[in-house]
Order: structure tokens, then sequence, then C-alpha cells
């Protein structure tokens, strides 16, 4: 056996380097987890492979004497490390960012081939006949050399695609792809020195090992970081096809021009340069074929999405413009609205609303036929766009508003609420039925109405309101009038409401119930309502500055009551004119008691406590329950005019309910006004019940300010009529009888509270037929 130079026994020694390279990666092969650890040991396997194909070739050579060329152990070396290689390669491609997707990494493998079929072919021209550059050295002797070379040439292809198409961050991707054609490159000088017996060769490919080995070890500690897509295959450059296309040409024209001929290595390189474009062209339009039906997909997906309402599912307003287009005008709309679902999201929260709103869309969809189209427009306003008559309609919208009613089943307990609907079948459907249920809005929800032609003119002339009532205070078109409020049965004048009129120079008279709740729903009733209070205030601070008796009470708008100070701006009035607090009355309706009981109370208390009076107004046509009436903190109870002009009862007795609302009111402990009193029998049937306060047409009209003072001229000197706060009956009084005559020959006996004025005047158990005038508002 021939005695090893030093230059393979150092070649030996620096293999041996690539041990530790190969321990490294298996102990981050064994430490990492997730898609990691798959690459790792994969590039664990093919560095131990090559190391030791690499270890066993060298050995072989320097314990073998057998000459140059070593065809069988170069053959074996070769396989060995190509196989070492090939592994090194499938675990640079599995990699966390080297692709995102088995498709991808067969891109950047078919991509990588033809950079690699170009290199082949470049290497092939410059070595063969008749270039030859390397001469002698030119290792045709060894076929098995070709197999690492191949190796070698795709992996430099690789490192070149992943260089241009990886996943950013690509530094640590790229980092391993290229520590492996270190390795390919060590391979075949490895294999080919073996054959050859070049030592120089040897040396330098057993340096190239190691070296490769530890910049793939270096790189994969970080190659598990996340990554992000670089975008999807079809805007990436075309470089990698037109570079290795360029290169072929021109290596294959020099070749030939030099006089070589086109062998099957050639043929091999080419084949493998047509296949790869072929199959990566194809793969390229399977993609685009792919995206395209992605971005169809997608584009019908989102198109859905435009014409839908994601919290019910229904149609929005586009998917209803849609199917009003697709309809051809022979279509019925029903406009619906929930009466009352502002409440539910401020007092129950916008989830409760929210699941409302959803059990809404429900509701509808169970009640619809084929081809009805539902929609939700926006907050709480839907649609039904319908086939068929306007009577159907009509039909269907009333079972619609039966099915709407019914209450709400939720976690925290029930919701019960109403609908309002509107119908239209011409004309634009959309304005129509909007303008159907506002109609219905107005003439008190939870109805049905179908549009008429006077519609329009109802909307332009609302919002000629609108326009005009935003001027209406600067060009002092306001104007108040006084009603008088007398004492019963004297017909005293104690007291008087502000009544706001509008005299517009175009409209003419604007009758209140039209423009007030314009001026609610435009947002103006804060500034009118602040007006009207500054000037009741001015002129009852003129009147008393003139020695009359008389309080001033004026409405009070929901909407002002819940103002943030509205407290504070009465007093601020009050003390700007110097008005005793006691004379003015804010009387707010008996339809505000259906909102927030908590929250009303806390601002009537607020009110109270700057020492103005609170009137309940038209009590007996609302909402209210006796349960409330004990909580309120209101001084006046304002019987309403349809309790005093009721007719008979089965008794024979006229207005009966009088009698028990005074009778009520005087047990809770509060004074009595009934308004709308028009003759003289409504009078006497008040006087009767024992109401100590009258308003109506039988004691005047509003009138301007001059004219109640007028009236309360011939009242200067007599006492003061001033309304004072709710007292409490005396627990411990007993109860006293009282006859009343209800007529010629008819009494009835009633009970006489501790609160009536008439009390006082019995003692005992006597029983009278008559009592003494009731005392003014403000004396008892």
């Amino acid at each position: 056996m021939q005695s090893p130079s030093g230059v393979e026994l150092a070649g030996l020694a620096i293999v041996l380097v690539a041990v530790p390279a190969v321990a490294v990666l298996a102990d981050s092969g064994r430490r990492h987890t997730g898609p990691a650890r798959r690459a790792h040991l994969l590039l664990a396997a093919g560095g131990a492979v090559a190391t030791a194909a690499a270890l066993a070739g060298v050995l072989s050579a320097l314990m073998t004497d057998t000459p140059p060329p070593r065809m069988g152990l170069g053959a074996a070396v070769a396989l060995g490390m190509a196989i070492g290689t090939t592994v090194l390669l499938a675990g640079t491609a599995a990699l966390p960012g080297a692709a995102e997707s088995a498709g991808a990494a067969v891109r950047h493998l078919l991509d990588g081939l033809i950079i690699a079929a170009a290199l082949w072919l470049a290497g092939w021209t410059l070595l063969t006949s008749p270039t030859r550059i390397l001469g002698d050295h030119t290792p045709m002797a060894c076929p098995s050399l070709l197999l690492p070379a191949a190796v070698a040439v795709i992996s430099l292809g690789l490192t070149s695609e992943l260089m241009l198409h990886a996943h950013r961050p690509r530094r640590i991707t790229v980092r391993v792809a290229g520590g492996v054609s270190l390795v390919a490159i060590a391979a075949t000088g490895i294999a080919g020195s073996i054959c050859q017996d070049w030592p120089l060769i040897e040396m330098l490919s057993a340096v190239l090992l190691p070296a490769g080995l530890f910049v793939i070890s270096r790189a994969v500690k970080a190659a598990d970081r996340p990554v992000q897509p670089i975008g999807n295959v079809v805007e990436r450059n075309r470089a990698y096809a037109v570079f290795p296309m360029a290169v072929i040409v021109t290596a294959l024209g020099y070749h030939l021009a030099r006089g070589g001929s086109f062998d099957a290595y050639a043929f091999a390189g080419a084949a493998v340069e047509g296949f790869a474009l072929v199959a990566r062209q194809y793969l390229a339009l399977t993609d685009v074929r792919r995206y395209t039906l992605q971005l169809g997909q997608r584009e019908a997906h989102f198109r859905e999405l435009a014409h839908t309402d994601p919290l019910t599912g229904l149609a929005n307003r586009r998917g209803l413009q849609r199917a009003l287009r697709e309809s051809g005008g022979s279509s019925v709309l029903v406009g619906i609205d929930l009466d009352g679902f502002k409440t539910v999201n401020d007092m129950r929260g916008h989830d409760v609303g929210d699941a409302v709103l959803s059990e809404v869309g429900d509701r509808l969809r169970r009640n619809l036929l084929d081809g009805d189209v539902a929609a939700r427009l926006g907050g709480d306003e839907f649609a039904i766009l319908m086939r068929g008559s306007a009577d159907e309609a009509m039909l269907t919208a009333h079972r619609l508003l039966a099915v709407l009613g019914e209450p709400y089943e939720l976690d925290g307990g029930a919701v019960f609420l109403s609908a309002s609907l509107g119908v239209a079948d011409t004309g634009q459907l959309l304005r129509d039925a909007d303008l159907a249920l506002r109609y219905a809005k107005q003439r008190g929800k939870n109805r049905v109405e179908r549009y008429q032609a006077r519609y329009d003119e109802l909307l332009r002339r609302r919002g000629t309101l609108v326009s005009e009532l935003r001027h209406a205070i600067d060009r002092d078109e306001f104007r108040l009038v006084f009603q008088p409020v007398v004492a019963l049965p004297s017909m005293r004048l104690v007291g008087a409401e502000a009544l706001l009129r509008w005299h517009h120079p175009r409209l003419g008279a604007v009758r209140p119930d039209e423009f007030i709740p314009v001026a609610e729903e435009s947002g103006l009733i804060n500034r009118i309502g602040s007006w009207v209070l500054e000037q009741a205030c001015r002129q009852l601070a003129e009147w008393l500055s003139r020695g009359h008796d008389v309080w001033v009470s004026v409405n009070l708008s929901p909407k002002e009551l819940h103002a943030a100070d509205y407290a504070g701006q009465v007093a601020d009035v009050l003390a700007t004119y110097g008005v005793p607090a006691q004379r003015l009355v804010l009387e707010v309706t008996e339809h505000a008691v259906a909102t927030d009981m908590e929250e009303l109370i806390s601002r009537l208390a607020e009110l109270r406590a700057t020492g103005v009076r609170i009137a309940l107004d038209d009590f007996g046509a609302g909402y209210s329950s006796l349960g409330q009436l004990r909580t309120l903190p209101v001084d006046i109870l304002k019987i309403d005019h349809a309790l005093v002009a009721e007719p008979e009862s089965r008794t024979g007795t006229a207005a009966p309910l009088v009698d028990v609302v005074v009778r009520l009111g005087h047990r809770l402990g509060l004074e009595v006004l009934a308004e709308g009193i028009g003759t003289p029998a409504q009078r006497a049937v008040v006087e009767e019940a024992g109401c100590r306060l009258g308003q109506g047409s039988l004691f005047g009209w509003g009138v301007p300010a001059e004219h109640l003072e007028a009236q309360l001229q011939t009242l200067r000197g007599r006492p003061a009529a001033v309304p004072v706060a709710a007292k409490e009956a005396p627990r411990d009084a007993a109860p006293r009888s009282q006859v009343v005559m209800l007529g010629p020959g008819m009494r009835q006996l009633r009970a006489l509270l501790p609160t009536d004025p008439a009390f006082e005047a019995l003692s005992g158990d006597q029983n009278v037929g008559s009592v003494d005038s009731p005392r003014e508002m403000g004396q008892g």
C-alpha cells in the first residue's frame, strides 16, 4: 500500500471537521418543534450521509493501490454524496419560509431546474470539444462524476430561485441553500478527485464540505421565524426563464460556431430545460386559472356582501334597489319601522337591540312567499318587496303588524314593540312607501297606511315648515296667547296657560299640532321652548310688578325635559326676571311618562328643586298607571278634556270618570284641574266632583297678554292664587262622608278625604248636603 501524502491526510482531517457540524444539525432537529423540526432532521440526515460518503471515499482512496481512474470507488462516492446532497435539498425546500405550500415548492424546483439546465449546457459547452477549457484535465474519463455535478447545478439553480422568490426574510433560507450548494460542489470535487487522483481538488473540496455544513447549521437556528408571503405567483418577475434561455442560446451558438456537435449530454440539458419550461408554464397557467376562479368567487362573495345586511342576513338598501330594478315595476313595497326601538337600545343595550333586529329579520323571512325580498334599510327600518296587488300587500302588512307585535323573548326578559307600516304600489316605491310609513307614525303608530297622492303635498309642506321654523324666532313670527284658569265655583281668574302661536307671512296661521311635531323631529323644539319660557316669565314678571296675583303654566316638551341642564336654564330665567318660582307651572304631557321612568323622575325632581310646580297634563288620555302616579313628583293633575266631555254612563251620570280622577288626585295630595270645559253642564259635573280649578272655552280661549290683563284688573287686591307643592294627606284622620246632589231628587253619598277643602268645615260624623266653596289654588 502506497503511503498517503500530506495533502491527502490534511483532506481527511478536514473532512472529519464536518462531523461536529452534523452533530449540531442533529441537535437542532431534536430541539425544534413544529414545521421546522422535519426540515432540520432532513438537513441533519443529508449532512450525515454526505459526510459518511466523503469519509469512506477518502479513506478508501488512501488505503487502495489501484491507480487512477478509480471508476468504481468514484461512482460509489458520487452516488452516496449525491444522495446526501439531495436530502439536503429536500430539507431546504421544507424550511419554513422556503415555500408556502407543496405547489410552491414544485414551482421553486422547476424554476431551479430551468436555471440548472442553463448552467449545465454552459458547462457542457466549455468542457466538450472543441472548447475544452480544462484541456487534458477535463474529467471525461469518470462518467460517475456527472451525478454529483448534476445535483450541484440543481442546487445552484434552486439557490438562485430562492434568492429571487423565497418568502421574506429570504436571508436565512438563501444561506441554507447556499450551504447546500457548497456541499454539492464539494461532493463533485471529492468524487472527481478520487476518480482522477487530484489531491489539490480533494483538499479544496474537503474544505468546502464542513464549511457548507457549518453555514447550514448556523442558519437553521433562526429558520423557523414567522415569515410573510411575497404575493401570488403572477406578480413575480420573469427573469428566471428569460436569462437561462439567453445563456443556453448563447452557449449552444458559441459551441456550434466553434465546430462542436450536439451530443447526448447537450440533449439531456436541452430536454430538461424544455420540459421544465413546459411544466412551469403549465403550472403558471393552472395558477392563473385558479386565481381567476378565486377572484371570481371572491368578487361574487363581496358583491353579495355589498347587497346583504350582515346582522339579519336580509338584503340591504343596495340589494333592495337591485331587486326593484329586476322586478320591472310590477311589485308592491311595504316599508316597516319599529316603534320605540331606540328605547330598547337605551335601556337594554345595543346587544339586546341587535338580538331584536335579528329576530325581526327571522320573522319577516318566515312570512315571505317565493319571490318576495325582505331588506333591512338601516337601523330599525325594514322593507318587503312583494309580487301581487296592493290589496294583497295590505293583507300581508296587517299580518306582519301582528307578527312583529308579538313579544321578543330574550335573555333578561321580554321586549314588547309595535311597528308602523307603509304600503306603496305605484310611482317611486321607496319614496312613496316611506311617506306612507311616516304618515302611519304621525297618526299614532302601530298601524298600516297605504300611500296616497296627498302625502306629497304633506311632505312638501312639512319640508317648508322645517325650513321656515328655523327663522321664525329671528323674524318675530311667534307670539304667546294666554288661556285663563279659573277657580271653581267662583269663576275667579287665578292663572293662565301660555300657548304658542305661529303666524307666517306666506303660510298664514300654522296650527300648533302641525308645527310642534315638526319642531320636535327637526331638533328645533329646544330653542323654541327656551323662547316660550323666557317670554312667559317676562310677561308674568310684568303682571306681578303691576300687582296682579296670577301664575302662568308653560308646556314642556319631553326633549326639553331630557336636556342636560334644563333645570339650571329654568332657574336662570326666573332669576333674570325676578319671578317667584312658585308662580311658574311646567306642564309635562302624560305621553312623556311612557319613557324611562327613573330618568323622568330624576329630571322632574331637579325641576321641582328650583321651586317651580309640576303639572301632569292630559291625564286619562295616555299610558300612565296609578303606580306611576304615586311615584311621580308632580303637584297638579290636569284632567284630559276627553274625560270631561264623556257622555252619560250606564248609571245616567255624565263624565263619570271625572269624579274618580278628582277623588284619586285629592287622595294623593294633588291639586286637580279640569281642562276642556266648554259647556255649563260640563262645568256643573266638574264642580260636583269637587274639582277646584277649571280651564276651557267656557272661561275663554287663548288671548293676547293685554286682553288677559284687562281681566286681571278686576281682581286687584283679592287674595293671591299661587300653586303650591302637593301635600301629604293626614294619615291619622278618619274620612268623613258628604251628600252630593246629582240632580233633582237624586243624591249620592261619597267619602270626604282629609285633603278636601270642606273636610275642616265638618266635625265628627256630620253629613251635609252641600259644602262651602273650595279654596282657590294656592290656599289649600
